[in-house]
């Protein structure tokens, strides 16, 4: 931890819980006026009252159970997506998200897998060692019409990075405003569209959103990028496509999650899928840090805190 350990806790102005280490020294010397704790969440909080509590990185909402009994300004996430947190969080608490952290990892991970799926590179990892790889033509990305699902953070960093690949970007997003499209005109947009990635969250309206219905717009050879939750996506409805080769997945995010190893969609070779990788880069942790700061200088002078999605 920094030095604000050593200040006495009963005269620091604020109280910040860490899950751990690398988030304390990420964030580096802070004001004489906080003071730093070190709760994981694994166990019962180190007191009563904690001004700002910093979840850990973990999957799943369970551990939120613990803010039982803590006495909260503000409960801060390190990830975007809240689907869950409303049943798992106690009542009298403030819930932020971790927008801004995540959008730029999420998004090249979006262009990786969309990338490699387009241009052959797991044909040619299944090729090396076991038989000759001849060269082959496949799909650019450049001339593509790429239809971006989700117009939140990650959806604007995808475009973003799309953009000098000589795309058609397509904007849809799940209420219509100028230049974007309504999830109501979704899937005549399908029709004309070759590459589809998504990123909107998970809600009750998008819940399963990518059904058969809307896999069965898309053209011949089009290829699905699910960078948002799994649940957005009918597994059932993917799989019966994946199996007739008509169309190609390229999943970071699957239901359910973990897939199990033996499931049927790992052998399929129009495929690809990566296990929530999504943020987990090197990009993480000085976003991370760079919003708890934030927030501990909001709440430290009296201002609302952001990112705020929910309050119990």
């Amino acid at each position: 931890m920094s030095v604000s350990q050593e200040r006495a806790g009963d005269t620091a102005r604020l109280r910040v819980s860490l899950p751990g280490a690398q988030l304390a020294e990420a964030l580096g010397d802070v004001s004489p006026r906080v003071e730093l704790l070190h709760w994981d969440m694994a166990g019962p909080a180190p007191r009563a009252d904690i001004d700002l509590v910093v979840v850990p990185y973990l999957p799943g909402n369970a551990h939120l159970r613990r803010l039982d009994g803590v006495r909260a300004r503000l409960v801060q996430a390190q990830y975007l997506g809240y689907d869950g947190v409303a049943e798992a969080l106690p009542p009298g608490h403030v819930y932020a998200n971790a927008r801004g952290v995540h959008e730029t990892s999420t998004a090249e991970l979006a262009l990786a897998l969309l990338l490699a799926a387009q241009r052959g590179i797991p044909d040619f990892v299944r090729a090396a060692g076991v038989r000759a790889c001849e060269p082959a033509w496949y799909p650019s990305l450049a001339d593509r019409r790429v239809l971006v699902l989700g117009q939140g953070g990650v959806g604007l960093a995808i475009e973003a990075r799309l953009t000098p690949f000589e795309v058609e970007v397509v904007r849809v997003a799940r209420t219509a405003r100028e230049g974007v499209h309504g999830i109501a005109e979704l899937l005549g947009l399908l029709r004309s569209c070759e590459v589809v990635i998504v990123g909107l969250p998970l809600t009750v309206e998008t819940e399963q959103l990518v059904d058969a219905r809307f896999l069965a717009a898309l053209p011949d050879g089009a290829i699905i990028v699910n960078v948002a939750r799994g649940r957005v996506a009918d597994t059932a409805a993917i799989l019966d496509e994946a199996r007739t080769g008509r169309l190609r997945f390229a999943l970071d995010v699957t239901d359910p999650e973990p897939l199990p190893v033996e499931h049927e969609l790992f052998r399929l070779p129009n495929v690809l899928i990566s296990p929530h990788n999504g943020g987990m880069s090197s990009a993480m942790l000085p976003r991370v840090a760079r919003l708890v700061r934030r927030q501990m200088e909001l709440l430290l002078t009296g201002g609302e805190p952001i990112n705020v999605v929910l309050r119990t």
